[in-house]
């Protein structure tokens, strides 16, 4: 009641108009109810009235209240629907509101279980890519496709609801207590007669908790099935508790993308300018010595076959861009129709030392970083970064080639966890308290310190990753030249509903979203670890986090 009455001298004091609805598990009902009397009082001393009288409940008792001040509600009815152990609460006011639009506007390929057989069919009719460049190879593969695409599932506008999806409600026991229930209504209203209307309601409730039961399943289904898929689980539980975003409607313009576009941009260039560095920093970062053997190193790519490209392709998530010529779902079933083309553009890509200037273009969309938060200022948003699903693929081409050249010769930091083959935030967690449970068995004292870069990712040096992309791991030739022209003219555009922003160079950082990012930005913090071992200090990395530990005696 203490925390009830902190919130009614916040709002009663902002607000002149107020309504508060719901159970608030307040037998208001009982005069000997002392909760009940605290309550009657709160209000007396707020100026609010109650206005249910009756029982909300099957047990006789009033639970859910309509608590008003300054709004004129009248003919409140109290109805049993059989919906729940509570009873539906009804009342009339008069307000004007801004009533939002029940349904959306979608535009997108509707793809169908013909689709892709029928895409399949329509290319193979097409002629083989003639381009010598890799950038015209690509281009002339979209036009392609995107002729294809077209015809077999041209993008459609549709307006649909604006509802949650709940597929539990299609099953066939469902549907048959839906129809169950629509024939008892039907007769009800037919007949008016009591007996009608009890069996009427016992249909609704049989529904009720079959749907109950549905959902429960249905989820209960998801999470056994992904026991140990981390990045599922954690998104049921997103959707069980938390409501669907809407993009709110003052976002929705070209102006407002081009203000998201350019703030993200100067917080960026802001924390550069931030960070100090001299020369005597560099020169102390040249008197490292890499640990990798010096005639150890990777000039050129190992060409690639269709059935490399095809494993790769069923490896990547499908998650669609706004800059890919086909859904990324639909790529992944028709792979084996377009993997000769796709063995070109990549071996092609490779033999020049070149990343098409359309696969360097990054689409962001602002997050609203908490749904508390206020969404008219931009420092409440967080940029997530989507590439177009053929970057992907190159770059997990690359990613499995250098990894296994990394893996092979033992470059990687030995404490990195982060984006490595049988290294996880698990790992990382053992060994730290492992380390701190043998110092306190040995009598010797742990103290920890935690560092975390602002910005990590999106503060690297383009020049300083080069260098050590060389120097520290080995990187040479054709190799190197493909990782400069991968790093070079990247851009990226902030995209919200159907309005995009214009387009900004990247002049620091490793693409967000991308496969390749992650793994950069672990060699490119290859030094740190040589540095923490020469002041013999223990320390453990996941990505941009660090643990360093130093023990001391008692």
């Amino acid at each position: 009641m203490d925390e009830f009455a902190e919130l009614l001298s916040v709002v009663c004091t902002e607000y002149n108009f107020l309504i508060i609805t719901g159970d608030l598990n307040i037998h208001v009902g009982n005069n000997m109810d002392n909760t009940a009397k605290e309550l009657y009082a709160l209000m007396d001393t707020f100026g609010l009235t109650q206005h249910v009288t009756g029982p909300t409940h099957t047990q006789g008792h009033t639970l859910d209240l309509v608590i008003s001040k300054g709004v004129d509600i009248s003919a409140v009815d109290v109805r049993d629907l059989a919906l729940s152990d509570h009873f539906c609460v009804f009342f009339d006011l008069e307000t004007v509101t801004s009533v939002p639009p029940s349904y959306v506007c979608l535009k997108k390929r509707y793809i169908n279980e013909n689709t892709s057989a029928q895409f399949m069919e329509a290319i193979a009719m097409t002629p083989t890519l003639s381009a010598e460049t890799v950038d015209d190879l690509l281009d002339e593969y979209n036009r392609k496709v995107c002729n294809v695409i077209d015809v077999v599932a041209p993008i459609k506008t549709k307006r649909k609801p604006n509802t949650q999806k709940t597929p539990w409600r299609r099953t066939e026991i469902m549907q048959n207590l839906k129809s169950d229930c629509r024939r008892a209504e039907r007769k009800w209203r037919s007949t008016k007669l009591q007996i009608h209307l009890e069996l009427y309601k016992i249909s609704l409730r049989k529904f009720n908790d079959g749907m109950f039961k549905a959902r429960q399943q249905y989820f209960s289904e998801i999470i056994a099935k992904n026991v140990n898929n981390s990045r599922t689980l954690f998104s049921v539980i997103e959707k069980l508790t938390t409501p669907p975003d809407q993009i709110a409607p003052e976002l929705l313009s070209a102006g407002k993308c081009n203000e998201f576009a350019v703030y993200f941009n100067e917080k960026i260039q802001s924390i550069r300018s931030n960070i100090r560095t001299n020369q005597q920093n560099h020169k102390n970062l040249e008197q490292l010595q890499p640990l990798r053997d010096e005639s150890t190193t990777m000039l050129e790519f190992i060409t690639v076959n269709p059935k490399t490209i095809e494993e790769t392709v069923q490896q990547l998530n499908p998650s669609t861009c706004c800059l890919d010529t086909i859904p990324s779902n639909l790529f992944k079933t028709v792979v084996k129709s377009i993997v000769t083309d796709l063995c070109q553009k990549i071996n092609c890509s490779f033999q020049s030392g070149t990343v098409p200037k359309s696969l360097k273009v990054a689409a962001v969309k602002p997050l609203l970083k908490k749904r508390t938060l206020d969404a008219s200022i931009l420092a409440n948003y967080r940029p997530i970064s989507n590439l177009p699903f053929m970057a992907k693929i190159i770059e997990k081409v690359v990613f499995n080639q250098l990894s296994q050249f990394l893996t092979f010769n033992k470059i990687f930091d030995k404490f990195q966890s982060g984006f490595r083959s049988h290294h996880s935030t698990e790992t990382a967690l053992i060994k730290v308290i492992n380390d701190i449970r043998l110092n306190t068995d040995s009598g010797k004292v742990s103290v920890l310190i935690l560092l975390d870069l602002s910005a990590a990712f999106d503060t690297v040096d383009h020049t300083m990753l080069l260098h050590r992309l060389q120097t520290w791991v080995g990187l040479n030739g054709k190799v190197m030249q493909w990782f400069k022209s991968y790093l070079e003219e990247r851009s990226y555009f902030v995209s919200i509903g159907n309005f995009e922003s214009d387009r900004l160079l990247m002049s620091c950082g490793v693409p967000q979203g991308s496969v390749l990012g992650p793994l950069l930005f672990s060699l490119y913090m290859l030094p740190l670890g040589q540095i923490l071992q020469n002041c013999k200090v223990d320390y453990q990395s996941y990505a941009d986090d660090t643990t360093i530990s130093i023990t001391e005696p008692r």
